[in-house]
């Protein structure tokens, strides 16, 4: 089974930093993809940053030269593990939102439908 912790989210003013982390347990395949998305209230999940196994990245434009997507790979003798990271700098009161952590093991897609494990959420909120 694959599992998805989030964490890192909180409150912070405008113009700060933060990291989201994601820990990646259970990965079934070396061909994945590992996504951030993110949830303004009401709306629909919408793509932020996602690198996939070959270290392609790729951004939302709200959030290109802001955000940051990074991984690291830790394979032991029994399990396989990423932590995937999401540097955000230079927050901007729209930047508020649940922040998800999503894989899917398939070609690229940038589209919250086409991933099947999630993570549980962070909120992250940015105060003017």
């Amino acid at each position: 089974q694959v599992l998805l912790v989030e964490s890192g989210g909180g409150l912070v003013q405008a113009g700060a930093s933060l990291r989201l982390s994601c820990a990646v347990s259970g990965r079934t395949s070396s061909y994945y993809l590992l996504a951030w998305f993110r949830q303004h209230s009401g709306n629909e999940r919408e793509f932020v940053a996602g690198i996939s196994w070959s270290g392609r990245t790729d951004y939302a434009d709200s959030v290109k030269g802001r955000f940051t997507i990074s991984e690291d790979n830790v394979i032991s003798e029994d399990n396989a593990r990423n932590m995937v990271y999401l540097q955000m700098n230079s927050l901007v009161p729209e930047d508020t939102a649940a922040y998800y952590c999503a894989a899917r093991f398939g070609p690229w897609s940038l589209r919250a439908s086409d991933y099947t494990y999630w993570g549980q959420g962070t909120q992250v909120t940015v105060s003017s």
